[in-house]
């Protein structure tokens, strides 16, 4: 918001140039009173000091009433500019595999932030922030879907549970990618006023558990209205999967420090995810490192646009009152000053 001071009619605050012109003909001589003084000096004396004392005061103080009317007048007042955001957003939900195979380094980790789960765990956080005027909710998934945060405009709190997730979270082993994707588009089934639906998949793997598989999950969320992105991660070969802690979700370590591999992984399987995108009106995509992942959800975040429209408006906090007030005050003063200190004798 953005105050400033302003008046409402300022062409009346020419009639201020005229108060010089009155001020002078009000200084100009009058009629001579009609008492007798047994001296001209004595009478040319006292209308001397009468006119300096009094007449210079109380034509001030008339001066300034009317200067002060007039400012009231032109109505003086505060303008508080305001504007606001009306926003038609995109109901976004973000189904994220935890499987034990997301702790690969393949994509040019060293440690738990550079695996496939750190690193879309940071892409996934730094997209929220972009999108502020939609409601995004998280499904998490490995060997069953759970929901990490409903579909919600407050993003501080989705990242928060974010947060809080670490491979190993979910104990149910496996990858259950058309539950998770089916768990998806009944959330947005159940936004009622929703006018734009996206399901963002991202997995490193197959489908291996649940009971939907995923292009009839596909098929599900098509009926709604979804569109379905999906993001298959990791390098398109075998690699190895470090051994972790399932508790902490912290790699083990050798003696000398270094990373203990355990089973080799198999790249997902693009071709079901491929058919889940053109099935549901979206796009497949891959990525095998850092960079190519943020592009990827970049491209999504432009490809879904957001319509936000700004209302601007004013308001108005009236201040002609003050200057009215001090305008009647010096009136008052004036008249009290005239019928008492400064009486006149006809």
């Amino acid at each position: 918001m953005n105050s400033h001071f302003q008046f409402q009619y300022p062409a009346v605050l020419a009639l201020l140039a005229l108060l010089p012109v009155y001020a002078f003909l009000r200084g100009r001589a009058g009629k001579l009173s009609a008492l007798r003084f047994p001296s001209a000096d004595i009478a040319r004396a006292a209308g001397g000091v009468a006119r300096a004392a009094a007449g210079r005061l109380l034509i001030f103080l008339r001066i300034l009433t009317v200067a002060l009317c007039i400012v009231a007048l032109a109505g003086p007042r505060f303008a508080h500019d305001r504007t606001e955001t009306q926003a038609s957003g995109v109901d976004i939900v973000l189904v994220l595999d935890m499987s034990w195979s997301m702790m690969a380094l393949d994509m040019g980790g060293v440690d738990e932030s550079g695996s496939r789960f750190g690193i879309a765990s940071s892409v996934l956080e730094d997209f929220v922030s972009k999108r502020p005027n939609d409601r995004i909710g998280l499904i998490v998934f490995s060997g069953v879907p759970y929901l990490a945060s409903p579909l919600t405009l407050n993003h501080d709190w989705l990242v928060q549970n974010l947060h809080r997730l670490h491979i190993g979270t979910i104990r149910e082993l496996g990858t259950a990618i058309g539950d998770a994707t089916a768990a998806a588009a009944k959330r947005l089934k159940a936004l009622k006023d929703s006018k734009s639906r996206i399901i963002i998949l991202l997995t490193d793997g197959d489908n291996n558990q649940g009971e939907i598989e995923p292009v009839p999950a596909a098929q599900v969320a098509t009926a709604i209205g979804a569109k379905i992105y999906t993001i298959g991660i990791g390098v398109e070969k075998a690699c190895q999967l470090p051994s972790f802690d399932i508790n902490t979700g912290k790699y083990k370590r050798g003696p000398g420090g270094e990373i203990i591999p355990t089973i080799t992984l198999q790249p997902a399987n693009y071709t079901v995810l491929d058919e889940m995108a053109r099935l549901a009106r979206g796009k497949s995509y891959r990525a095998e490192n850092r960079q190519q992942l943020q592009s990827i959800y970049n491209e999504i975040d432009r490809l879904e646009k957001t319509e936000v429209k700004l209302r601007r408006y004013t308001t108005f906090t009236p201040l002609f009152q003050w200057p009215l007030l001090a305008a009647f005050a010096l009136l008052a003063l004036e008249l009290i000053l005239t019928n008492t200190r400064y009486r006149r004798v006809p």
